[in-house]
Parts: structure tokens; sequence; C-alpha cells
């Protein structure tokens, strides 16, 4: 279902241009206008989800195969060192246009890009107390 105001259900619906580097029923893989590096690259479904909460079960699976697929492809393509796959969720994550997709970001030796999170210090009962919560 397509939603008016999203900005990546205008794209699938050609409404707005796009330098897609692959398409098929399902899913629009197009060039990131803001990249990170050269061939960042977007996987956006045709459907409209807004998360990957929303995201049925059998999708998510389609986007992890052609995340493989595309990743293969634009190693060998661009000769990159690495590769990022990223997707955010919400707001405090980092997701700034609510409708799933994922980033790959090819990477090269010394590309000068950061993704990165401070690794925290928790206690051993720390860790046990948030294990608890999260299988109980």
């Amino acid at each position: 279902m397509k939603q008016d105001n999203c900005i990546f259900c205008k794209i699938i619906a050609g409404e707005i241009p796009s330098s897609t580097i692959y398409e098929d029923e399902k899913f629009k893989v197009i060039l990131d206008v803001g990249p990170a590096t050269k061939g960042h690259a977007l996987i956006i479904p045709k459907e409209h989800y807004a998360d990957f909460y929303e995201l049925p079960e059998n999708v998510a699976v389609e986007v992890i195969k052609l995340a493989k697929k595309m990743m293969v492809r634009m190693t060998e393509k661009l000769g990159s060192d690495g590769f990022n796959i990223v997707q955010n969720n919400g707001e405090a994550a980092g997701q700034t246009v609510r409708h799933f997709h994922m980033h790959l970001i090819p990477r090269y030796k010394d590309d000068g890009e950061i993704l990165k999170y401070i690794a925290g210090e928790p206690s051993q009962e720390d860790l046990e107390q948030i294990k608890k919560i999260i299988i109980e």
C-alpha cells in the first residue's frame, strides 16, 4: 500500500527519479543521494512497511537474500574491501524515512567513513539483570 507522503513510495511509483541498480516485482535498489561511500545503495520494498517491526517475516528473508546478492555483485564490480549492511528502526536509531529500507555500504581501505558505537562496560550483574528482563 502506497503512502502519499512517503518519499520512497514516490520513488517506487516513479514520481521522483532515482538511480536504480536493481529492480524486481517486490524490491527496488537505488543509489543513495547522500552516500557514505561510493556505491552506497538502499534496498526498498515496493510495499510500504514503516520499519522492520512491520515487515512480514517472508519479506525479511527476501531482503536478506537480496542484500547478499547485491553485496557480492557490488563488491565485485566496485572493488570494495569490505561492506556494511545497516538497517535503522525508529528516530532514536537514526531512521529518517518511515519506510523500511536497508543500507548497503561498500567500504574501502582508508575511506574515512566511521560507522560505530561507543562500547559500554556493563558489569556481569548488569548483563544478568538485562538477560533476566529479556527472557522472562
